[in-house]
């Protein structure tokens, strides 16, 4: 059953009791990488494993976002700011346990490259923040597999 989260701001990828903070250098330049996340966002199924759905809502200011498993999420977008950082919230949910839950990405060059940061933020039931730490290593893997395609679909 789906339910309502608390709607928190950009501030939360830094100060969420759980925070997951992935990282990876890759050889698509900051801008290419930024339209990949804000703007395309059906693509995000094309590159990002677990997602099956993906598309913007409100004019591009909210996201419906499918994964595998049926985890959906209804997102409003915090920050959209070319090309250094993309955040979102889940507004809405049907992931038991969840309290709040964001999701930012930096992005900083690295030579003719982009060094990008993703930043899993949460909180939520003891079970669900415990759970979500275990998912860590799951989590780094799926980051690597996702931006590693992201990075072959914007430099080929």
């Amino acid at each position: 059953m789906a339910h309502r989260l608390r709607p928190v701001g950009p501030g939360f990828a830094g100060a969420a009791p759980v925070r997951l903070v992935f990282a990876r250098e890759i050889a698509a330049p900051p801008e290419r990488v930024f339209r990949a996340l804000a703007e395309d966002v059906t693509g995000w199924a094309g590159w990002f494993g677990p997602v099956t759905l993906a598309r913007p809502l409100a004019g591009g200011t909210g996201r419906e976002i499918r994964l595998r498993g049926g985890a959906r999420f209804l997102e409003t977008v915090l920050v959209s700011e070319a090309p250094e950082v993309y955040a979102y919230r889940a507004d809405v949910t049907n992931v038991p346990g969840a309290r709040a839950l964001a999701e930012e990405w930096r992005l900083v060059p690295a030579g003719t490259g982009t060094r990008v940061c993703w930043t899993m933020a949460a909180d939520g039931t003891a079970p669900f923040r415990l759970a979500l730490r275990a998912a860590r290593p799951g989590l780094a893997r799926t980051f690597r597999s996702a931006v590693t395609s992201l990075d072959r679909r914007l430099t080929r």
